[in-house]
This record gives structure tokens, sequence and C-alpha cells, in this order.
């Protein structure tokens, strides 16, 4: 009944993001992952909180070494440390990232393999470890909107956004919070 129940409040909250589920892992989602509220969050394993695929900072790279990897490559496997800049303010479905020593003026929009975890709402200013998929794409202006409107942004701020914009990716398959 219980795992029913997680499940249930599991799929509202995929909803609530305007996301598109996959619901392939949802035994293993419910074992990893309790209810707070109205958000999910992931268990303290002793050495950090983790989300998702369990990762230590063991041959992480930067944000910087990152960002000089994409100037070659249109896509890379990785294992990279980060500021949060800030997250999904609905459910923590996403967030962007910046470098240890730079500014979020230049950032990474992550997200989470199939949905199946979220970060906390506060992370903002955090500093992560997330392995995983870095890639280019193209966003588009529905998209982009929605992620606009996730982040609190007013409506004129919305209804400015009108072109889609080609920008660097992140598929996070593991995070762990270094610093909160």
């Amino acid at each position: 009944m219980k795992n029913l129940m997680l499940l249930a409040i599991f799929a509202l909250m995929f909803a609530a993001c305007g996301q598109e589920t996959s619901y392939e892992n949802d035994e293993k989602a419910t074992d990893d992952y309790h209810q707070e509220g109205d958000e999910m969050s992931a268990e303290d394993e002793g050495d950090g909180v983790h989300f998702g695929e369990k990762i230590d900072e063991e041959g992480a790279i930067t944000f910087e070494e990152l960002m000089a990897l994409m100037e070659e490559r249109d896509s890379v496997d990785a294992k990279v440390i980060a500021r949060v800049d800030d997250v999904c303010q609905k459910k923590g479905c996403w967030m962007n990232v910046y470098g240890e020593d730079g500014t979020a003026e230049e950032s990474i929009f992550v997200q989470f393999h199939d949905y199946s975890f979220f970060m906390p709402l506060d992370l903002g200013g955090g500093k992560v470890v997330m392995e995983g998929y870095a890639y280019e794409d193209w966003t588009s202006v529905e998209d982009l909107q929605h992620y606009a409107e996730d982040a609190g942004a007013s409506p004129e701020e919305i209804a400015a956004i009108t072109e889609p914009e080609f920008e660097l990716k992140f598929m996070a398959s593991g995070v762990k919070i270094l610093q909160h």
C-alpha cells in the first residue's frame, strides 16, 4: 500500500512539471526515496546526500574543464564538480550549474535521467558533483518559457522569450551534494 501511494505521488510530481514520464524504475524509485512534504529526497549515505545513482568525487573534473572539452566535442560523458545557480522551484526537476571560480553567466542546464530524482529547492549556491552526459541541443520557446515559469519569472519575462536557444545541457544519472 505504501509503495502504491508513493508511486501515485511520484506520478503527480512528474505531471506537475509538465514532463513525460518513464516508470521503468518505479520499484527502485520507491525503495531509494522517501516522501517529505511535497518533495522527493534521497537518503544520506553517511558521506553526503545522494540523488539517483550513488557517486563520489573521484575522477571528477571542474566545470571549466568540461567547458573546454565541449569546445572540442558535441557531447561527452563526465563527472563534474559545479556550483548550483538555481533549481526548479516547483519540484526540483532541473537545475543550472556554473563553475567554482566563474559566474552564473556561463552555465549548464541539468536534468535528471528519466526524472527519477529531484534536487532540494533551496540548493542554490550549493556545490555538487554530478555524473552523466553533457551535450548541446536546441531548447524550444515553449520549454524555455516553462523553465522560466518554474524559476519564478514574471509574466513579462516569460512573454519576452520568443526564440529557441542552442545551449549546453547535462543529463545527470547521479548527483551528490558536497556543500549545501
